[in-house]
């Protein structure tokens, strides 16, 4: 398909393409990597790890399934079918918003919260060994700085995570 302004494709050079080679192999095998881990460890799903764990991190450890929907890049209804399942183990129980009963809220229970404290240590050594243990000098801020830009690409004008929806990220202060 050519571009619009009829230019000819630009074609990646032999570096870039090696690095996109690279970079769609990390982009395959990580999140495979993270879900075996899980699996394994705490028989969880690596997006259910993330529900929780966004859970956690929320002010009351409770969010609009809109947000959470919103962070875990998530449709409504596979978010709806994992909160089913994390409700039945007692991890997470939805009420209707007190402000506003159009919205459902999602709440981490005492029991949900003691899981993810059981599991996330493992699993940040799994994200370190994997990953950060890999680095080397100022690589941690050179990789932060390369999603960034690639994120505002994808997303442009927006921030990840989404202002307002996640504490202590950013500038953002932690709930008080």
């Amino acid at each position: 398909m050519v571009p619009a302004d009829d230019e000819p494709p630009r074609w990646l050079t032999p570096v870039e393409e090696q690095t996109w080679v690279s970079l769609t192999g990390l982009l395959l095998k990580l999140p495979h990597a993270l879900e075996t881990d899980l699996r394994q460890r705490a028989g969880i799903s690596h997006f259910e790890y993330l529900v929780i764990s966004v859970l956690s991190e929320s002010e009351g450890r409770t969010l609009p399934m809109g947000d959470l929907a919103t962070l875990a890049n998530s449709t409504p209804s596979r978010l709806t079918h994992t909160v089913e399942r994390m409700e039945a183990r007692g991890w997470i129980s939805r009420r209707r918003s007190p402000d506003n009963a159009r919205f459902t809220l999602a709440h981490l229970t005492d029991e949900g919260f003691a899981f993810l404290a059981d599991v996330a240590p493992g699993h940040v050594a799994t994200v370190r060994r994997v990953v950060f243990d890999a680095l080397e000098g100022d690589d941690v801020e050179r990789l932060e700085l390369i999603a960034q830009r690639i994120l505002g690409r994808i997303d442009p004008g927006h921030q990840w995570p989404p202002r307002g929806t996640r504490h202590g990220w950013k500038d953002e202060p932690a709930p008080g």
